[in-house]
């Protein structure tokens, strides 16, 4: 897959309100300095002209390993084999805080087993919440 395999970067973008969130992280009003709309949209351009340079170079990596999916260690290589060695170490970085948040919301995710109650259990305290709701919307308004 070549980088000018899509017709056109036209029918890609990033959301505006995210990309207007990290520029005033880093650009904060307190600084006097100001980031136009113009340039705004410039840097939205660049950025997914970027993303897939790099998502593109990586595909050919994998293809050529005859992967299907294309893994860290692709991206890593295709920043590397594409000049952007020096970004490597972040971009490393923000993966590993990447996993970490991905077990954290895997543990949220398992709230029923963290409860220590068994599904029966579960199911029979939910069934009773609905009879009691239930009753009280029946019941009418509290005088």
């Amino acid at each position: 897959m070549s980088d000018r395999e899509f017709s056109s970067n036209d029918d890609l973008s990033l959301p505006k309100a995210t990309v207007q969130k990290i520029i005033t992280e880093i650009l904060p009003p307190s600084s006097g300095q100001t980031f136009s709309k113009d340039a705004r949209d410039l840097l939205m351009e660049c950025c997914v002209e970027f993303i897939t340079l790099i998502s593109s170079e990586a595909n050919d990596i994998s293809e050529k390993e005859a992967k299907k999916t294309i893994a860290c260690e692709h991206v890593e290589k295709a920043l590397r084999d594409l000049g952007f060695g020096d970004y490597i170490p972040d971009v490393l970085s923000v993966a590993m805080e990447h996993r970490e948040a991905l077990k954290t919301r895997e543990k949220k995710a398992n709230k029923m087993e963290q409860s220590g109650l068994s599904e029966e259990e579960l199911l029979r305290q939910q069934q009773e919440l609905f009879r009691s709701a239930t009753a009280k919307y029946h019941a009418g308004p509290e005088p």
